[in-house]
């Protein structure tokens, strides 16, 4: 079994992993052009000034060199008066940026997989992954330092490749049921799970070089650190879903922003894989779900005319969430006595047409009752509209929930406002590749909350939301938190996560202000990058 002291540290490697990730594809991508080269000459840039020197497009490029800032590797300043960001190098600038070839056969990896399904097992990008393995267990060629400050950012580089190494192929394992119990409570040979056991064995082997398994004759087994990894798989979930737009950053970066780009209804998501999205914040968010019951249950054992008549969910993802309410709802409050003669509303809602399918999916399963429809969370007045006409549901009688999703609407230019406040936010914001001026993301995220006012007046606002840190917050806490991964992903993906103080202080004034005892923040430190809120 794991001490204390050994699950903190193989956090912290996941942690990592996941930093590796984002930050992998565009140290290649700026180290190719010359960018890393420019900036150790010029010690002091802008960031406009340096993506009209590329031919960039500013606003991804800007989000690169906040992932550098984030990993500790450039200053990274914000003026929000003057609209500007400037990056400086710092001490361990050249150390990183000569050690930047080091990513090249993994950012290769991440492009040639692109031809292959990220739901199978396939030989010729698994032989890549192979050769990737081998060259990282010889450092690439690169003699550890003596030196502690370069053999840290030596350690720091091979951590990035090596979650690019088992990031993918854990949450491939994952999905295809690797990590049932059969197989992490007992040895098991290659062939049990997949009709290649020779070239799946090496993949196994693999993993036993990392210590994850135990290997006798052709048996595996798993290690405490194998199943510390196994049992949060879907931790990288999140992050590996937006490999379809990290392995195109030379794109986005420096040509077409708008490859992946397409609106409306049943439009295909080709940016991020979705499934897989669904499927790693689904188990990466249950965590928080707990936290919600106490909220939950004390309102639903209300006077049943004090009572929301239902739920609306809106990005409904995989529809867990709804599950767990109405669990919580049926088992655990007085209105679940009497569900009979005060039936329990459930309305599921998202943007995205194979969510609405997965979630139909699994709550038929559940044998719960629930209303999935399409609908955007960036016009509550034609969803309030839609569920009049079609199920004579008034919306302001709903409990109206939210799980990361407020961040991700479609960014919509907020009207002018002679009155328009200086933030102190720091995130790197893009729509189509253009920077966006942070104070206006920050009135772009009160008009928007705006719109809701009127139909949560009852029940309030139940909201989970994701929010980002700033750089040299995260760069002093390295293997401490997601945060550069959160930022990276959401960033290219044109998402708007800012910081827990900025947003409670927009929601704030526009007169939104939480239930007493209603706010958490996780973790409960200056690390926090989420929030919970029962809006009033």
């Amino acid at each position: 079994m794991l001490s204390k002291q050994e699950k903190s540290e193989l956090r912290g490697k996941l942690f990592r992993h996941l930093d590796g990730i984002v930050t992998c594809p565009a140290a290649f991508e700026l180290h190719k052009k010359g960018i890393t080269e420019y900036l150790l000459k010029q010690k002091t840039v802008g960031v406009t000034e340096l993506s009209e020197m590329f031919k960039a497009n500013e606003g991804y490029l800007n989000v690169a060199l906040r992932t550098f800032a984030s990993q500790g590797w450039l200053t990274y300043e914000v003026d929000n008066i003057l609209n500007t960001v400037k990056v400086s190098t710092n001490e361990v600038s050249e150390i990183a940026f000569n050690h930047f070839n080091m990513y090249t056969e993994a950012a290769e990896l991440l492009k040639f997989s692109e031809q292959f399904s990220s739901r199978k097992f396939e030989v010729k990008p698994f032989l890549k992954l192979e050769s990737l393995f081998k060259n990282f267990t010889q450092n690439f060629g690169v003699e550890i330092s003596k030196d502690e400050k370069v053999k840290a950012i030596q350690e720091q580089i091979l951590s990035h490749i090596e979650g690019i190494i088992v990031g993918p192929t854990l949450v491939l394992l994952g999905m295809k049921g690797m990590f049932h119990k059969y197989f992490m409570q007992t040895k098991f040979k290659a062939e049990e799970f997949h009709k290649d056991p020779e070239n799946f064995g090496r993949l196994l082997d693999i993993l036993t070089h990392l210590k994850w398994f135990d290997k006798s004759g052709e048996s595996y087994e798993f290690t405490d650190t194998g199943l510390f990894f196994a049992r949060r798989a879907s931790a990288y979930g999140v992050t590996v879903s937006y490999i379809p737009t990290l392995r195109k950053l030379d794109k986005f970066i420096f040509g077409d922003p708008t490859i992946f780009r397409s609106e409306g209804k049943g439009n295909e998501e080709i940016h991020v894989d979705r499934e897989m999205n669904v499927w790693g914040s689904g188990g990466a968010h249950a965590a928080y779900f707990k936290v919600l019951d106490e909220i939950i249950i004390n309102l639903f054992n209300k006077p049943i005319h004090e009572q929301p008549k239902g739920i609306l969910d809106v990005g409904c993802g995989n529809g867990a969430f709804l599950k767990h309410l109405f669990n919580v709802i049926e088992n655990r409050t007085e209105r679940g006595k009497v569900l009979e003669d005060h039936p329990l509303f459930l309305i599921g809602v998202d943007y995205n047409e194979a969510a609405l399918k997965i979630t139909r999916k699994n709550l038929v399963q559940a044998d719960i009752w629930a209303k999935v429809i399409w609908g955007d969370i960036g016009n509550p007045e034609a969803m309030s509209k839609d569920l009049n006409e079609k199920y004579g549901i008034d919306l302001s009688d709903l409990l109206n929930v939210r799980t990361f999703l407020d961040h991700n609407r479609i960014w919509e230019t907020p009207k002018p406002n002679p009155k328009l406040k200086e933030t102190n936010a720091t995130g790197a914001y893009t729509h189509r590749g253009v920077r966006l001026n942070n104070n206006l993301v920050v009135e772009s995220l009160k008009q928007h909350f705006n719109k809701w006012k009127s139909y949560i007046t009852k029940f309030g606002l139940l909201l989970i939301e994701l929010h980002t840190s700033k750089p040299e917050l995260v760069a002093e806490n390295l293997g401490k938190t997601a945060a550069t991964a959160y930022d990276a992903t959401h960033g290219y993906s044109d998402q708007y996560i800012i910081e827990i103080e900025e947003y409670m202080k927009a929601l704030e004034e526009i007169g939104l202000t939480p239930y007493e005892n209603s706010f958490k923040k996780f973790p409960n430190s200056a690390l926090a990058t989420v929030s919970i809120n029962l809006f009033k």
